[in-house]
């Protein structure tokens, strides 16, 4: 399982309102990029997504939060898995899977964070990729 990287501004952005991780409250998604992001990247038109088609949309998937809860001054946000098939042709080359804000227009589109899968990945026609969320311990935890 790939990590979870945190965006640098991300922590600034939770204090100044910019996220709201209640489920349905704004709306997240998951690109893919084959150019390693850093974490002083602040928003998505700071990285390369991958080439649409074939089963990849232009600024990736929606992502659907599970819950955003606390218990005992720990706050955790889980997400469903997010899942690409490639059809028609190839998805990719893509190391990257990159979390980002799609609701705020001021900063346009924040990230979040980024996971690493280590090398790149060509889907070919008929294959999967599952960006695999940890459904126990949460995308990520606040203490």
């Amino acid at each position: 399982m790939a990590s979870y990287n945190k965006i640098n501004v991300f922590v600034e952005n939770l204090c100044e309102a910019v996220h709201n991780f209640e489920p349905s409250a704004h709306s997240f998604k998951v690109m893919l990029t084959n150019t390693a992001p850093v974490a002083t990247n602040s928003v998505k038109a700071d990285l390369t997504e991958i080439s649409a088609g074939n089963g990849y949309t232009a600024g990736g998937s929606a992502v659907t939060i599970s819950s955003s809860a606390h218990t005992s001054g720990t706050h955790k946000v889980v997400m469903a898995d997010v899942t690409w098939t490639a059809s028609g042709g190839s998805i990719g080359p893509f190391r990257y899977v990159v979390l980002y804000n799609d609701t705020p227009t001021s900063p346009a589109d924040p990230l979040v964070a980024w996971w690493d899968y280590g090398s790149s990945v060509t889907l070919t026609s008929g294959s999967s990729f599952t960006t695999d969320f940890d459904a126990s311990a949460g995308v990520f935890t606040l203490a």
